[in-house]
């Protein structure tokens, strides 16, 4: 059978430029195709880098669905179904709300993992008999998590194609976020598996894109010993209680860690306490930041504002304690409440929530009513503070004390963030591939001679 799988276009933020939408493939339409080929013919459509094409006759097409591009999955489907053309949704909106899809936006729903859903998807539909839900029963095992399809991307499209995945889900359960939903587990790869994706990347310098690289730490420290003699250039994200292992940072220096995106959230106790956040201490947040930075790795901090513990005077008193600390890049939410969360049946209970549009869902519209502030300021501190940081003035003050990092810092800081719209015309000229390539051996050549 002939399988058509669509990732739908994301909706922009404000700050983002189409530099966002070229960052990198879908692994998991790729994960799902591998998971078919063997016994089907796959293609891959991606409407972040260009049109997909709707009018051919595919067998079935599939839909990775985000919250905020369930509206534009439910058009894609339309169109398909009006011709007869059964569609099948997943992706982590589907896993964690289900409940939220209309009954008849699509023609399956699959619920968990793609190596224990399509399977069953592709045999029903030979037979005839397609069902509304699909469920993974039970967490995978490591050994049964498929790798990525990764001869079938268009890599000129893209920014970064070496993006590989150690694990699936994490382990802590934070109010806000998608794991705290019924269907996420946490369960990492076969460390064997896992270093034949770095080789089939082709590439030295990889992207971890894991929800948390060190959730479990034994593992972590085997991984790490295994990639040391491979001279790798790595990034990934992990919890900040991660910084207090010296043995585990003094690993991921050695092994070639660049930086490191960790969710501190919010430098306030109460703003953290109102999440559940229980690894995160913010009265060691500044130990954290010194155990990781006097390793020579950098640090993406991400931060949500809106919480329950958060005023107008947030903005401010976290702008400071970026630039103080020197967090060398920033990534910046408006709290928003997933459906299928805790936080979300918390606040809905508590009749919080402004709005159910699902298009709105992307950390950068204020979808609920906030306690220490009005909407309105929430929305206006939150675009206050990505200009005050991305400020020329304040990307001086934060530059690396490492030599080695500095590189790679002017390059995000200013070529993505701050000139970012003059970095996509020119990816668009040169492609998006040589150009994410020319800044990789940049950052890796400077970092490897300091």
């Amino acid at each position: 059978m002939i399988v058509k799988l669509i990732q739908p276009r994301m909706i922009k933020r404000p700050m983002d430029t189409d530099l966002k939408l070229h960052m990198a493939p879908p692994l998991g339409l790729l994960t799902v195709a591998a998971v078919l080929r063997g016994e089907h013919t796959v293609t891959v459509e991606n409407e972040n880098i260009g049109p997909v094409r709707l009018d051919d006759s595919p067998d079935i097409v599939g839909l990775s669905v985000t919250v905020d591009v369930l509206p534009r999955a439910m058009e894609i489907a339309r169109v398909y179904r009006s011709r007869g053309i059964p569609v099948a949704a997943g992706g982590i909106h589907i896993t964690t709300a289900a409940d939220t899809v209309p009954e008849d936006a699509f023609d399956a729903l699959c619920i968990g993992a793609a190596e224990g859903t399509w399977p069953d998807i592709m045999a029903d539909l030979a037979a005839g008999s397609l069902r509304r839900v699909y469920r993974c029963n039970g967490p995978l095992r490591g050994e049964d998590i498929v790798s990525p399809a990764y001869d079938l991307i268009a890599k000129q499209p893209y920014l970064y194609c070496n993006v590989v995945h150690t694990s699936r889900g994490c382990p802590f359960r934070c109010d806000f976020c998608y794991n705290s939903g019924r269907e996420h587990h946490y369960v990492n790869r076969r460390i064997e598996d896992v270093l034949a994706d770095i080789r089939a990347t082709g590439q030295r310098h990889i992207l971890f894109i894991d929800d948390n690289f060190a959730g479990n730490r034994a593992w972590t420290r085997e991984f790490l010993e295994r990639i040391r003699p491979m001279r790798l250039c790595w990034n990934a994200a992990v919890s900040i209680d991660a910084a207090k292992d010296a043995e585990l940072m003094d690993l991921m220096r050695d092994s070639g860690c660049r930086s490191l995106f960790i969710g501190f959230e919010s430098i306030s106790p109460a703003s953290i306490g109102s999440v559940h956040k229980r690894q995160n201490r913010t009265v060691e947040y500044e130990e954290a930041v010194r155990a990781i930075h006097s390793r020579g790795i950098m640090i993406n901090g991400s931060f949500v504002f809106g919480l329950d513990g958060d005023t107008p005077e947030t903005f401010r008193a976290t702008l400071d304690w970026i630039v103080k600390n020197r967090i060398e890049t920033v990534t910046s939410h408006i709290l928003t409440p997933y459906p299928g969360t805790v936080l979300y049946d918390r606040m809905k209970e508590e009749g919080r929530l402004l709005t159910d549009d699902l298009s709105l869902y992307n950390t950068a519209h204020v979808v609920f009513r906030p306690k220490g502030m009005t909407p309105e300021e929430l929305y206006r501190g939150y675009l206050w503070i990505y200009r005050q940081v991305y400020s020329l003035k304040n990307i001086i003050r934060r530059t690396p004390a490492a030599r080695r990092q500095r590189t790679a810092y002017w390059l995000f800081n200013l070529l993505y963030r701050k000139y970012g719209r003059f970095t996509d015309r020119l990816c668009r000229r040169i492609t998006y591939e040589r150009i994410g390539r020319l800044a990789q051996r940049l950052a890796h050549y400077r970092s490897r001679r300091n």
